[in-house]
C-alpha cells in the first residue's frame, strides 16, 4: 500500500490510524476497491500490537469507509466516491435575486503598522480579565435557563442594565419591556428592516452616511433616497413625500461627527408625523465624549411613538462581542421579537449575562471613563497634527465625540484624496477617504481607535508625507 502512516507522539493509536486511513480514502490517495495489507502485516510495519490495527479496520469498516471478505482481505468500498478538492459544486446556474448581486464583497481582516481606520475600539484597553471573571460566573448552572433556550428580547436581566443605563447615560426613555437585545447594531437595523420595508418602500439615508445600513435596506428591497447633511445635521427640507423610514447618527453624525441641532430634531420629528415615517436613530460611536453633553436623543423628545432607538457595545467593548440593543415603540414590539425569534431565536446568553453584571458592577462606567482619556489624548494628537502640518490641505470638521476626526479638503487646496490613501496603504498606513461614505466633498476619515498612543506620531509622520505629495501642482 503507498500510503505511509505515521504514529509519532500519539498515545491512542488505533484513533490515530482510523484518522489517516479515512483521511487517504475522503481525499482520493486511497481509491475504490484499493486493497488494505493484513491486519498481521500492517501492525508488523508499524510496530504495534494487531488488535489495535483491527479496532481501527473494523471502526471504518462500520462506518462504510472499508469492505472486509473473509479469504479475501479488506478493500477500501467501491461504493463511496472521494470528496472534490473543491469545497461545493460551482453552481454557475444558480443566482442569489439581483439586489444582492450587486452589494460588495465584506474585506478580510488586513492588519496594517499603523490603522486609522474607523469604527473599532482599542482591544488592548478592554478589562478582559475582568469579563473572563463575569463570564466564568455566568455560566453556573443556577444561572441557566431550565429549558436551554430564553425570550427572544434577551436575557432579562441584561435589559434591566440597558434601560437603566441607557436612562442615566442618553436620557433614553426606556423600561425592561421597551428594551430588545441584538447581535449588534446591524442586527437591529436588519430586524427593523423585516418588519417595516416591502420592495420598494422609500427608505431616506443621510449623504455622506453610513454604508452598511444602507446595503441593509437595500438587500430588503428599499428604495434608497439619499438626504444631504449640513452644519445642523440632515437637511429635513429635503425629505421627499412618500418616505417611509429614514435612518440617522444624529448624536455624532457619521461619517462627519457634528451633532444635530436642537431645532432640526424638532423639524425632523414634526415632519415624521405629518408624513407617517418612522425614525431609526442610531446612537452610533457617541459613549466617548470629550467635552459638553450631548443634545437630547430624537427618541426622548418623541411623543408619537415614531423613533426605534439602536445602540451597541461593539464600539464601546469589543467587536467580537457582538453586542448591541433596540429600543421601539410599544406598537413594533411583537413583530420585531417574532421576527428576532424567525432570524436566531436569542443571542448567547453567557454573554449577556456577563454583560449585565458588567454594567451592574459600575465596569462600564470606569472601562468608559478610563478608556475616554486614552483616546482624547489620541484625538488631541490627531487634531494638533492637522491644523500644523496639514492645514493647506485638510480641514477638521468641529467633533465632541466618537472614535475618528474628519478632515475635508480645503477649498483653496488642490489634492488627489485617493491618491494620497493609496500611498499610505503602500507605506503601511490605513486611512479612510471621505467618499467612500458620499457626499460630494473629498477628504479623510481618520479613526483613533486602534493605533496606539506610543505610535500615533510616526503613523501620522507618513500619512502626512503621503497626503503632501498627492498635491497637485
Amino acid at each position: 500500500m503507498p500510503f505511509h502512516i505515521s504514529l509519532d507522539g500519539h498515545t491512542d493509536l488505533a484513533a490515530r490510524i482510523y484518522r489517516q486511513l479515512r483521511d487517504g480514502i475522503l481525499d482520493g490517495r486511497l481509491r475504490a476497491g484499493e486493497r488494505l495489507p493484513p491486519t498481521r502485516e500492517l501492525a508488523r510495519e508499524l510496530d504495534v500490537s494487531r488488535n489495535t490495527v483491527a479496532v481501527a479496520y473494523e471502526r471504518l469498516t462500520a462506518e462504510g469507509f472499508l469492505d472486509s471478505h473473509v479469504g479475501r482481505g479488506t478493500f477500501v468500498s467501491p461504493g463511496f466516491v472521494a470528496r472534490s478538492k473543491r469545497a461545493a459544486p460551482a453552481g454557475t446556474g444558480v443566482r442569489p435575486v439581483a439586489r444582492w448581486s450587486s452589494l460588495p464583497d465584506s474585506p478580510g481582516d488586513v492588519r496594517p503598522a499603523f490603522d486609522f481606520r474607523v469604527g473599532t475600539p482599542d482591544p488592548a484597553l478592554f478589562p478582559l480579565r475582568t469579563w473572563r471573571r463575569l463570564v466564568s460566573q455566568a455560566l453556573r448552572p443556577s444561572l441557566l435557563p431550565p429549558s436551554g433556550y430564553a425570550d427572544p428580547a434577551g436575557l432579562e436581566a441584561l435589559r434591566v442594565a440597558i434601560a437603566r443605563h441607557i436612562r442615566a447615560a442618553r436620557s433614553v426613555r426606556a423600561g425592561v419591556e421597551d428594551v430588545l437585545v441584538t447581535q449588534g447594531a446591524q442586527q437591529a437595523l436588519d430586524l427593523i428592516g423585516r418588519v417595516l420595508i416591502e420592495p420598494g418602500t422609500r427608505v431616506a439615508v443621510e449623504d455622506p452616511g453610513y454604508p452598511p445600513a444602507e446595503r441593509l435596506f437595500a438587500a430588503h428591497g428599499a428604495r434608497i433616497v439619499k438626504v444631504p447633511v449640513d452644519a445642523e445635521g440632515l437637511d429635513v427640507t429635503a425629505l421627499a413625500k412618500g418616505t417611509r423610514l429614514i435612518y440617522t447618527t444624529p448624536s455624532h453624525q457619521f461619517p462627519l461627527g457634528t451633532p444635530m441641532s436642537l431645532a432640526r430634531r424638532t423639524a425632523l420629528l414634526a415632519w415624521a408625523e405629518r408624513n407617517d415615517a418612522v425614525i431609526i436613530e442610531d446612537d452610533y460611536d457617541s459613549e466617548y465624549r470629550f467635552s459638553d453633553r450631548p443634545l437630547e436623543p430624537l427618541q426622548s423628545l418623541d411623543h408619537d411613538g415614531r423613533v426605534l432607538y439602536v445602540g451597541s457595545f461593539s464600539k464601546t467593548l469589543l467587536p467580537l462581542l457582538r453586542l448591541g440593543f433596540l429600543v421601539a415603540p410599544a406598537s413594533l414590539r411583537p413583530a420585531l421579537r417574532q421576527a428576532k425569534q424567525l432570524m436566531d431565536w436569542h443571542g448567547d446568553l453567557v454573554t449577556q449575562s456577563a454583560l449585565a453584571s458588567f454594567i451592574d458592577e459600575g465596569l462600564l462606567a470606569r472601562h468608559v471613563r478610563k478608556a475616554t482619556r486614552e483616546y482624547s489624548v489620541r484625538r488631541d494628537r490627531i487634531l494638533a497634527f492637522v491644523r500644523d502640518e496639514l492645514r493647506d490641505v485638510l480641514e477638521v470638521v468641529p467633533s465632541s465625540a466618537g472614535l475618528h476626526l474628519c478632515a475635508p479638503v480645503s477649498p483653496q487646496a488642490t489634492v488627489t484624496v485617493d491618491s494620497a490613501v493609496a500611498d499610505a496603504a503602500r507605506a503601511g498606513v490605513a486611512v479612510e477617504s471621505l467618499s467612500t461614505y458620499g457626499g460630494t466633498r473629498g477628504g479623510l476619515v481618520i479613526g483613533y481607535g486602534l493605533v496606539g498612543t506610543d505610535r500615533i506620531d510616526e503613523g501620522l509622520a507618513r500619512l502626512g508625507e503621503c497626503v503632501s505629495a498627492a498635491r497637485m501642482s
